[in-house]
């Protein structure tokens, strides 16, 4: 479970760690005296590796957490940060009530490498929530939460930092594999990837998605072409236009393997037939 490389600082004491386990990006801010970090991965002993590896940077604090949404790989290590303050979009917390608990025994099945961990989390949401905006403070230093609509989940929260170039997208977007639609709103998702890709300057700007590469710009535009293009595709199939093979041969990322979007149109078809409500 250790990380494939250390601190990466992509703004002003702004840093990113990619870790190995599930190709993840965590977050770190610095503000005076104080940390904030962002999501806590997957058990409480992958957020102390977190916690461990902070010293690396600073002896300050974490006082402040911001969880991108309520999936286990985000926010199960969030208890290892109290009494740091734990920030989420409003709906992350009665997700995480919802499916916390009940999701463990079929995330263990998946993972036996984390399993014997995943008994001894405690599911802990965030205590602090915001709806559309906010402005929190590290250290004397703003950071600022956004929520752009419904995509990846239905409370995904977008950060970014004043004097930094970064917009930190959680799984918004996901470079290196087609992004995970289980919990998503592929009907939605295409005007929030458009939302979040013009937040990202067009000559110097910094997108972090959960896993994988950082990257800019043009990575974003082209996140958001593929979203839509997907979505259209299942619009097509909804009415008739196209078979589902055809379009599940025909995904908008290339790069991967037809099979890796087959679920991605199964919850696009759910939603367009009005199933999809909650996770």
């Amino acid at each position: 479970m250790s990380s494939e490389r250390g601190w990466v600082e992509i703004g002003d004491r702004f840093f990113v760690r990619r870790y190995a386990f599930y190709d993840q990006n965590i977050g770190l801010v610095l503000g005076d005296g104080e940390a904030l970090v962002i999501d806590t991965r997957s058990t409480h002993v992958q957020g102390q590796e977190i916690l461990d590896h902070v010293r690396e940077i600073t002896a300050n604090p974490v006082t402040v957490v911001v969880d991108t949404h309520g999936h286990f790989d985000h926010a199960f290590g969030n208890r290892v940060f109290r009494p740091a303050t734990i920030w989420g979009q409003a709906g992350c917390v009665p997700f995480m009530e919802r499916t916390g608990e009940r999701r463990k025994p079929t995330i263990a099945a998946d993972e036996p490498s984390i399993a014997e961990d995943l008994a001894a989390v405690v599911v802990d949401p965030p205590d602090r929530t915001f709806e559309t905006t906010a402005t929190i403070e590290v250290g004397g230093r703003a950071v600022e939460l956004r929520y752009l609509g419904r995509g990846h989940t239905d409370h995904d929260a977008v950060i970014t930092v004043p004097g930094t170039d970064v917009v930190w997208a959680g799984d918004l977007v996901e470079n290196g594999a087609v992004p995970f639609y289980g919990d998503g709103y592929p009907m939605d998702w295409p005007t929030t990837a458009v939302a979040l890709a013009a937040l990202v300057r067009p000559d110097s700007g910094v997108i972090v998605p959960g896993h994988g590469d950082h990257a800019g710009r043009a990575f974003a535009e082209s996140q958001a072409a593929s979203i839509a293009a997907l979505a259209d595709l299942a619009r097509r199939v909804h009415a008739g236009e196209l078979a589902l093979a055809d379009a599940i041969a025909a995904h908008p990322f290339p790069e991967h393997p037809p099979k890796n979007a087959a679920d991605a149109f199964r919850r696009a078809r759910a939603q367009l037939r009005g199933e999809v409500s909650v996770a």
